[in-house]
């Protein structure tokens, strides 16, 4: 049974030869940088600036990642990358992010995603900038899945 939902946002994304293992088979990293391109356009399509963050000593990381691979992608295939924010708290922000084949609609990877905000300078947590705190609330109150 392969889980689906609406997208809250989604990025195409075309598989090249880069992305593949000697069979034209899609590392299975590349999913994770498919997924981090996805959050980060997520952001920038809501008119949140990354690199104005950094000049703020503001940064993000990963810090806990669960994901399931359902079938390969392959050389040539059109994806659709989700990225959904969930959930987040005073220091993280929880997605849930898909990896889907555009013609047939099947879901080859999914994951659960937390990533933190951290300063730059030090590597220790800090609060979400206001402007994402803004950005997550509005989402909320647009989106019911979002706590």
């Amino acid at each position: 049974m392969t889980e689906r939902y609406e997208p809250f946002f989604g990025l195409p994304v075309r598989v090249y030869i880069e992305d593949t293992d000697a069979g034209g088979i899609v590392y299975h990293a590349t999913y994770l940088n498919y997924m981090e391109r996805a959050r980060t356009e997520w952001v920038r399509s809501r008119g949140v600036g990354l690199r104005a963050g950094l000049a703020d000593n503001v940064s993000y990381v990963v810090q806990r990642l669960s994901i399931h691979y359902g079938a390969p992608a392959r050389l040539d295939d059109e994806l659709r990358v989700t990225a959904e924010p969930v959930a987040f708290g005073r220091v993280w922000m929880d997605f849930r992010q898909q990896v889907v084949r555009i013609p047939d609609e099947v879901v080859l990877a999914s994951a659960d995603v937390r990533v933190a905000c951290i300063a730059l300078d030090s590597g220790r947590p800090r609060r979400l900038p206001a402007n994402m705190l803004e950005l997550l609330e509005s989402d909320r109150k647009t989106n019911s899945h979002v706590k």
